[in-house]
């Protein structure tokens, strides 16, 4: 019984971190990087006339004044708009982007007070899989949202977003083929434990299936310059052109989990995960073994999670300058992208893998 209640408490500590990081940090946090970045970038200021007693706090309080603005603001719900579809799309959007972390491990496996712990909610067998599988849901989110606002514009946003998503999944799942081939499974503890050597890292053994993984999540993602399915010089604000208040949050906060979640699977499948490019978990747990059993896996695993969200940072920067330095493709360039460039190249990496690892054994 014991057992049972410390498994559920570490299950349960292990969910309100991933929601603090997720939600209550990276969500709001990336509303004022975009603003701050792109200043930066532009060689502007920005984000910096929310105050309180005059100070700016480099803009921070933007966030809270986002927040207080989406509090108050108007539920505003079009005429001959589906009243209950209209509510529903949001949290369709939001619900996925939040439950793929599930699987998503940010650490290894340690030893604390004589029980092994895994800095993972859930461990399964086919997690890789699960992301998918999860995150192909809030589609419908995008499109429920369009069509049951009443609105051309709006139903206009949606159909582009069920087209370039739907396509973008299909690159998405045959990049992964190649990764899968070489580490032999879906768990992505697994993955992440394969790459503990600085030359098994993902973008060593598959540096195509990175790039083209990359370009195609930031598309399934809708961000510049994929971004057609919003576009405001065409569409006014695509799918959510009709939401206001914290429906139109919820959407916002939806986007920039994705931006986290890709971060997170590209770390986990190409750039070694939790680990230190040549210190291994044995070689940090002999440098602090002097604190016990406990207390070098306790250090150990503070430096795993550190090491792990700092890539993650790393590359939600890196999607930041993407999304202010490429302007948007014409809509038909995202379909020829997708279609004839990335899927044969997908298909091609597949071969090419599989070719190696029969002539490597």
């Amino acid at each position: 019984m014991d057992d049972i209640l410390i498994d559920l408490a570490i299950t349960l500590a292990k969910i309100f971190f991933v929601l603090g990081v997720t939600v209550g940090f990276f969500a709001p946090i990336l509303t004022w990087v975009e603003r701050k970045q792109s200043a930066i970038m532009q060689d502007r200021i920005g984000a910096n006339r929310a105050d309180i007693m005059g100070f700016t706090a480099l803009g921070l309080f933007h966030i809270m004044a986002d927040g207080l603005k989406m509090f108050t603001k108007e539920d505003f719900i079009p005429q001959g708009a589906n009243k209950f579809l209209h509510t529903l799309s949001p949290i369709i959007a939001l619900i996925p982007a939040i439950l793929t972390f599930a699987v998503v491990p940010f650490g290894g496996e340690y030893t604390l007070f004589g029980k092994e712990v895994k800095l993972v909610i859930s461990d399964l067998d086919v997690g890789l899989l699960f992301v998918f599988a999860i995150a192909s849901i809030a589609t419908y989110g995008y499109v429920v949202a369009g069509w049951s606002s009443n609105n051309n514009y709006s139903l206009l946003g949606s159909m582009r977003t069920a087209s370039q998503m739907v396509s973008y999944e299909v690159t998405m799942g045959l990049t992964i083929i190649g990764v899968l081939m070489v580490y032999g499974t879906m768990q992505l503890t697994e993955i992440g434990n394969a790459q503990e050597n600085f030359l098994h890292w993902g973008i060593f053994l598959q540096p195509v299936g990175f790039f083209m993984f990359f370009a195609a999540s930031i598309a399934e993602n809708k961000r510049i310059p994929f971004d057609n399915p919003e576009a405001e010089s065409e569409l006014v604000a695509g799918y959510f052109t009709e939401y206001s208040g914290l429906k139109f949050g919820m959407f916002f906060m939806a986007e920039f989990i994705e931006m986290v979640t890709i971060a997170a699977i590209v770390t986990i499948l190409f750039f070694g995960a939790w680990h230190i490019p040549f210190i291994g978990t044995a070689t940090l747990l002999e440098i602090f073994d002097f604190l016990g059993e406990t207390g070098s896996n306790l250090v150990v695993m503070f430096i795993h999670v550190g090491v792990f969200f700092a890539k993650v940072i790393f590359f939600l920067f890196v999607q930041m300058v993407i999304r202010w330095t490429l302007p948007r493709f014409r809509y038909d360039q995202i379909m020829k992208l997708g279609w004839k460039i990335l899927l044969p190249l997908s298909l091609a990496n597949v071969v090419v893998t599989g070719i190696v690892i029969l002539a490597l054994q």
